[in-house]
């Protein structure tokens, strides 16, 4: 389709030209003004945004390295993980309540990571496999001592057919029947582990080394 601009005498659009002008001439300059008003905001907005979000990662950063050394210094990185969380609107918060958790269980504060991991589950703004992996944590760091209808309820809702952490929920669950003397529906699950193909070949061998345990 030609460009209806063709269509039209350059004087005719000349003419078009100035009437407009004069008669939004001044709402037209003032609309310019305020783009070029916003877009500066909106850049130094996001310049402020970003450097923010750079300290923020640098500071997870940090205590990452932290917690991932001597362990004597672990709980070191605790503060600056729970300061994250308490502050951040990112998604470090998740990371950092994950990670506080992380170095609670490794301190031998196992009340203080089932409150980080259940202050995750309940997040709703948070990442759906992240909340599911804090479900996960909760479960295994229970099984030993937990009650077992709750942590079996916890691990249950992981083994859905698509579930990130299939696998591992249902060696939980294992774990936990076997703790329990259930030997059959332990075999049961360890079998659906053994039969399904997308089980990680890690879970796949303790599941084969435990069935052989029991007596196949």
């Amino acid at each position: 389709m030609p460009d209806i601009f063709d269509e039209v005498s350059e004087d005719l659009r000349a003419d078009r030209t100035r009437a407009l002008m004069r008669r939004y001439g001044g709402w037209l300059i003032g609309a310019a003004v305020a783009v070029v008003i916003a877009t500066a905001g909106w850049e130094a907005w996001s310049s402020h945004h970003k450097a923010a979000a750079d300290a923020e990662a640098a500071k997870f950063l940090a205590a990452a390295e932290i917690a991932d050394g001597p362990a004597d210094k672990k709980r070191d990185a605790l503060p600056i993980f729970l300061e994250i969380a308490q502050n951040s609107t990112s998604g470090y918060r998740t990371l950092a309540r994950l990670r506080a958790a992380a170095v609670l269980a490794d301190t031998n504060d196992l009340p203080g990571a089932l409150a980080q991991w259940d202050a995750v589950s309940a997040d709703s703004t948070a990442d759906k496999t992240l909340r599911e992996f804090a479900d996960l944590q909760w479960g295994l760091h229970q099984i030993d001592n937990g009650d077992p209808a709750t942590v079996q309820t916890r691990l249950q809702r992981l083994t859905g057919a698509n579930g990130a952490w299939k696998a591992l929920a249902l060696e939980g669950e294992a774990m936990l029947t076997l703790r329990q003397g259930q030997t059959d529906r332990t075999r049961d699950l360890l079998k659906s582990l053994l039969t399904d193909p997308n089980t990680p070949e890690t879970v796949r061998a303790r599941a084969n080394a435990l069935q052989l345990q029991l007596g196949g």
